[in-house]
């Protein structure tokens, strides 16, 4: 989640006094939030805090855990189909430079528009890890070992599928939220992921505001392109989340005509957790923002990012302690996590 030139564009808006107004009904205020169950465990890449991000091996273990919601990060191929990886580079979580050695740009990297969805299918996916010196270390050295067992990429297709298949067969109703990655990049690269997105939600029954979908992205000029543009034209309104990070480019969206902002073209906001309890906090001193309260003053549902046992900040003591922090006292909507069992069993006890 690393947004940054769309961020400038937010605080330009903000700045000019720009509101958008568009013509699909919204529900607002309290309607808005209880129309989503209220806690909702929202499966960052998946389980990944026990299986690789974004394989559907990490979703199905998700699910299997009792997340409301799965996350996909979605980026798209050569050949124009939507996959779901974190990033538009391949070269962290695969075998690329092994697979394919010469196909990386000036930088380096290696991207995933510049492979067909045939070539991705050839490669290994692996927990996150870092290349130093010509070795790699995983970014968590207690998960899911480097390079073992065998992984490989899926297209968001495949996962809806799969999803909606574990739907049928165990009568529960698990959500998709995915994320469209890089909007102005692909659009240098000649793709509009997210007309090409919404055509594969709309495929799978997702059109509506109350089916089990919310679609996010950092870039508020996309998202008030889709809110506007879009999602009329393809007779769809599926609510819309701006995510935000914690730079100093979106310091203008955490005011209240910021937040007023955002809700003309959004229903929710996943903020970095550091935006609701600042980065400074220790235990027993957290300096806690007026975030959630502009937000929920404007109807806005939200889902902070991202929860994990492995990587708590220094305020708290364990993770059901975190939860109790965000969930409990400062009343988050829900929140990503990489551990969505200790979520759910932290709720269902607690809550």
């Amino acid at each position: 989640m690393k947004p940054v030139r769309a961020a400038v564009l937010l605080i330009t808006m903000l700045l000019a006094g720009c509101v958008v107004t568009v013509n699909d009904p919204v529900l607002v205020g309290k309607d808005r939030v209880t129309m989503w169950q209220n806690k909702l465990v929202i499966a960052h890449r998946g389980a990944s805090g026990y299986l690789p991000e974004h394989t559907l091996e990490a979703k199905a273990m998700a699910y299997a855990q009792g997340s409301h919601f799965i996350e996909q990060d979605l980026v798209m191929t050569q050949d124009d189909q939507v996959v779901v990886l974190h990033d538009h580079h391949l070269d962290t979580v695969t075998n690329v430079r092994d697979v394919f050695p010469d196909r990386a740009r000036a930088d380096g990297r290696y991207y995933v528009i510049d492979f067909t969805l045939e070539e991705l299918r050839t490669l290994a996916v692996t927990e996150r890890f870092n290349v130093s010196d010509g070795a790699k270390t995983a970014v968590f050295e207690q998960r899911f070992p480097l390079e073992k067992s065998s992984f490989r990429i899926a297209t968001f297709a495949e996962e809806i599928e799969l999803v909606q298949g574990l739907n049928q067969s165990t009568g529960r109703s698990v959500g998709i939220y995915p994320e469209i990655k890089s909007p102005a990049f692909h659009r240098g690269e000649g793709k509009d992921i997210s007309a090409a997105v919404l055509k594969v939600l709309k495929t799978y029954g997702y059109d509506e505001q109350q089916d089990s979908v919310f679609l996010q992205c950092f870039d508020p000029t996309e998202l008030q392109r889709i809110r506007g543009e879009l999602l009329p034209a393809m007779n769809m309104t599926v609510p819309l989340v701006q995510l935000l990070g914690t730079g100093p480019e979106f310091r203008a969206a955490l005011t209240p005509a910021g937040m007023q902002m955002v809700a003309s073209y959004a229903d929710g906001i996943g903020p970095s957790m550091q935006l609701i309890v600042s980065r400074g906090s220790v235990a027993g001193k957290l300096q806690i923002t007026n975030l959630v309260e502009l937000a929920h003053d404007q109807g806005l549902v939200v889902h902070p990012y991202t929860f994990r046992r492995d990587l708590l900040p220094a305020y708290a003591d364990d993770y059901a302690q975190l939860l109790e922090i965000f969930l409990d006292d400062i009343g988050v909507d829900g929140v990503f996590t990489d551990f969505p069992d200790l979520t759910v069993e932290y709720i269902e006890s607690n809550l």
